[in-house]
């Protein structure tokens, strides 16, 4: 299937996007309180949050699945474009 060249621009774009996206939301998953998800206070201690950083920490699992199934579908249309 041969595509235009507008549209494969447009993917490689999309897909550039979703891929920076994708290792941003990995890097800021707290792993045992390192990582870079430290410097935004996500593996913060919740005693004065009241436990908040186990929502935010439950949110970020979600948004990165669905960033990721986004990157792999992104991924199969690209190579059936190309």
């Amino acid at each position: 299937m041969l595509a235009s060249p507008v549209v494969i621009a447009v993917l490689v774009v999309i897909h550039s996007l979703l891929c920076v996206l994708l290792i941003s939301f990995v890097l800021m998953h707290s792993g045992k309180d390192a990582g870079l998800s430290g410097a935004f206070g996500v593996g913060g201690s919740g005693g004065a949050h009241g436990g908040s950083s186990a929502i935010v920490e439950r949110n970020l699992t979600r948004i990165t699945v669905v960033v990721a199934a986004l990157f792999f579908i992104s991924t199969y249309v690209l190579g059936k474009a190309l």
